[in-house]
């Protein structure tokens, strides 16, 4: 079996999947918009859970309030809330730029997680619901002391306080704190029942958000060379017994999230990012999903979590808490927060292979401080481990090396009948102990850490914008002058003019494997730049031990004589 052959196979089949998944987004069947059914269609809070809790709509007489917006700083996030709803309509992720910083841009923005434009809406919500009294949900205003808040220097948590007050009697604090260096806000509904009677109600807590808007390119390949499109975009929930779930924009119509769960959580995910509200662990809820449809806009995806009822008495107070996580994917941190959150790091069915590469490459950056040098080190762990492995497949190649005279000889002799001739290369190769096979088993290899480096570089946040030296700025991106893939190419044809030709190929394959550089090299162009750098040095690994081991078998003769 010939290595780059079969690999070639494999890479090819990673493009066609790739064309695939961007024909599906531009052709394929697409989620339903606002001229959906009526019965997705509600108002901006959408539908309630059928028996979890009295139903989530809009705001009444607190609807004509003034609102306004208050900023809300630390050393890694920047939030804006709306005290209309005390809701989190937008959050800056101070550590990760939009783009790498340059001469040019030394301080380019940060990554907007949640946004309050009409293009990429997306808002964290929460609330209070009561069948039978006041009760403030996320259209509600609330009054704040303060339009600005920052974490001070020395100060290691931050609360902002919103508070409601309704005529009977009944007020609401709704307060978030954010921690120094943490991307997890706390919450916490405080409720004061001032009223003459029991108060009960239900707390909630969703994440709404428009799906993301269509890319615009200058040409095909610039298309398909954008990796960011082909990782999931939407809904996602946990919980202990169904485990990780994740829920496509177009199966919110189809599919509704209708469940219980008991220390799980909901969330909305993108390339890299993440909003997730988690519920106290050992809190009962009630997990939906809907669609809010308005005319002239988009639709709206809603994910809800809603607590169980609570009753607080006359005179009385109780509170509900959960977490907001709005931040990167970094698996360290995500399984510390929450059980199962580290799975939003969506690998895929090949998670099995991605996650010890990743892990590796984290312990290996953790010496280097560089990623692209993890990765050269990653390559030269994995040729130490598989050197015995790769070691039988040059033998077997350099005894066919020599065997090639034979093997004409025996062409020549049975002339067009390949079944003859075929049945004395087997006999040939047995008789000298020639494995033809030889290069199955590094292949069983190689071909699942092409497709987990692939994920890793794709998916990594800690990959973005990873730089390695000279003119590669961002590992997860492709080469920008295509350096990687041509010096990928060269390697290709020195291996290629090192290993003989199988006796009995036909012309037609003969061809393709003289075209086999040239096609890498097309496909290379759009691959991330580590996952060229790893299949370079891996090359010349290989080139140099094939070299050896060719050198030294042309010598046995010589020293045997």
């Amino acid at each position: 079996m010939n290595q780059t052959r079969t690999l070639l196979m494999f890479a090819l089949l990673a493009v066609c999947y790739m064309l695939w998944q961007a024909w599906e987004q531009d052709y394929g069947p697409h989620p339903l918009n606002e001229t959906a059914t009526a019965s997705s269609s509600t108002a901006a809070g959408g539908n309630a859970t059928p028996g979890a809790a009295p139903a989530i709509a809009s705001g009444s007489a607190d609807g004509a309030a003034t609102a306004q917006l208050v900023t809300v700083s630390t050393d890694v996030l920047r939030l804006t809330i709306d005290t209309r709803g005390g809701s989190v309509v937008r959050s800056e992720l101070l550590k990760y730029p939009v783009a790498p910083r340059t001469k040019k841009d030394p301080d380019p923005a940060p990554i907007r997680l949640l946004d309050d434009g009409s293009n990429d809406y997306f808002a964290a919500q929460s609330g209070l619901v009561s069948a039978d009294g006041a009760a403030p949900d996320h259209r509600a205003v609330f009054q704040s002391a303060q339009t600005s808040y920052t974490l001070a220097d020395g100060q290691d948590a931050l609360n902002v306080d919103l508070t409601w007050t309704d005529p009977s009697g009944v007020k609401v604090v709704k307060r978030y704190t954010l921690h120094r260096g943490s991307y997890v806000i706390d919450l916490d509904q405080q409720i004061d029942n001032g009223s003459s009677k029991t108060w009960d109600g239900n707390a909630y807590r969703q994440l709404q958000r428009v799906d993301r808007p269509a890319p615009v390119y200058s040409n095909f390949l610039q298309r398909i060379s954008d990796q960011s499109r082909f990782g999931f975009f939407g809904a996602a929930w946990y919980s202990p017994e169904q485990k990780f779930n994740k829920l496509a924009f177009d199966k919110f119509e189809k599919e509704p999230l209708q469940n219980q769960a008991t220390g799980g959580w909901v969330a909305m995910m993108q390339q890299y990012f993440l909003g997730a509200w988690i519920p106290p662990a050992k809190e009962a809820d009630s997990f939906s999903s809907t669609v809010v449809n308005e005319p002239g806009s988009a639709a709206h995806y809603v994910i809800r979590s809603v607590g169980p009822q609570i009753s607080v008495a006359a005179g009385q107070q109780a509170s509900s808490t959960a977490q907001l996580y709005l931040g990167p994917k970094l698996p360290d941190q995500l399984q510390t927060i929450a059980p199962g959150l580290e799975l939003t790091i969506d690998y895929g069915m090949l998670k099995i292979f991605a996650e010890p590469l990743h892990w590796v490459l984290a312990q290996l950056d953790k010496l280097t401080g560089n990623w692209g040098v993890s990765i050269i080190l990653l390559v030269l762990l994995i040729n130490i481990v598989t050197f015995k492995f790769t070691n039988a497949q040059f033998e077997s190649a350099a005894k066919m090396r020599k065997l090639k005279p034979r093997m004409d000889a025996l062409k020549e002799r049975y002339g067009d009948d390949r079944q003859k001739t075929q049945q004395a290369m087997m006999e040939l190769y047995k008789k000298e102990k020639v494995n033809p096979a030889a290069g199955c088993l590094p292949l069983v290899i190689t071909i699942p850490i092409f497709y987990g480096l692939y994920y890793v570089l794709r998916d990594s946040v800690e990959l973005r914008q990873a730089p390695f030296f000279g003119w590669i700025h961002d590992l997860s991106a492709a080469d920008p002058f295509f350096v990687l893939p041509v010096l990928y190419t060269v390697v290709m044809l020195v291996q290629q003019w090192m290993m003989p030709t199988t006796a009995g190929m036909d012309p037609a394959q003969q061809k393709m494997m003289k075209f086999m550089p040239l096609m890498f090299a097309v496909i290379f162009l759009f691959f991330p730049s580590g996952l060229v750098l790893y299949y370079v040095v891996n090359g010349l690994c290989r080139l140099l031990q094939q070299w050896w081991v060719t050198r030294r078998s042309e010598a046995a003769p010589a020293k045997a004589a």
